[in-house]
């Protein structure tokens, strides 16, 4: 069996305006309905009942509207998708004004959904009489969570034009590319201990052997000059008239002497 909840601002409640109201949304059978009223609520902002245990609450007012907090505990104790209606009577005084927009704002600010007016009736077009509005708790409760499933986006396909105008690289080649390089022909020098230049040798060791040779040095003396004296390695200007170092360039003991590569070419 589903529960109601009717309040009001007046002392006295009849149950036919509760019948009535339940026929609003959509029921014939109220006696489904276990039905509780509270009279003169508007004075209190606190329902004595717990929270989610109401089906529908149905607000009769006379002369106010309830307040925001008292909006706030209709929520608390309606059940999620729970059902709120909001009488508008007035049976003596016709109001000028046309409150129901604002009632629907205060709704919506107090968290219920799909707040409408569903009946207005009109003393005239510009005196507004009776109203209803209807609304609903969302069917979650507060705190509640669920999983948002994220929407995968799909890489763009890249289209490949098979047919397009490619040049094939190895038709640009010719056939003296395509021919195998001639390295050169290693030379047939020494690489003993006494090493001696070739018959085309390339290297420039035949040069070096001819200053060796002009010089009548060896190549021991070239490779490690040594001298007696201590003189040799400083220039002709300080060595003797036998120094065999004569006419070379100065040079440090025990280091090899590097001979310039304008060493044989004759002074003009």
């Amino acid at each position: 069996m589903k529960s109601v909840l009717a309040i009001t601002d007046d002392t006295v409640l009849a149950t036919s305006v509760i019948f009535n109201a339940l026929r609003n949304l959509g029921s014939e059978d109220a006696g489904n309905y276990d039905s509780q009223i509270i009279t003169q609520a508007f004075s209190t902002n606190k329902l004595p009942l717990g929270a989610s245990s109401m089906d529908v609450i149905i607000s009769i007012c006379r002369s106010t509207f309830p307040s925001d907090q008292l909006f706030g505990e209709m929520s608390r104790v309606l059940k999620p998708g729970g059902v709120i209606l909001i009488h508008k009577t007035s049976q003596f005084v016709a109001v000028e004004k046309d409150e129901s927009p604002d009632v629907v704002r205060r709704l919506l600010l107090a968290g219920f959904l799909e707040a409408h007016v569903i009946e207005k009736k009109l003393d005239s077009p510009s005196e507004v009489k009776n109203f209803v509005i209807r609304a609903k708790k969302p069917s979650w409760e507060i705190g509640s969570s669920f999983a948002i499933k994220k929407s995968t986006k799909s890489l763009p396909k890249i289209q490949i034009d098979d047919d397009s105008d490619l040049i094939d690289e190895d038709s640009l080649l010719t056939e003296e590319d395509l021919k195998k390089p001639q390295l050169p022909s290693v030379g047939d020098c020494e690489v003993g201990s006494t090493r001696k230049a070739c018959k085309n040798c390339t290297c420039g060791r035949a040069e070096e052997e001819e200053k060796v040779q002009k010089l009548g040095l060896t190549s021991d003396l070239l490779d490690n000059p040594q001298s007696a004296c201590g003189n040799c390695g400083l220039g002709d200007a300080f060595r003797c008239s036998t120094c065999p170092y004569k006419g070379l360039p100065a040079f440090k003991l025990g280091e090899k002497v590097s001979l310039p590569g304008n060493f044989l070419a004759a002074d003009i």
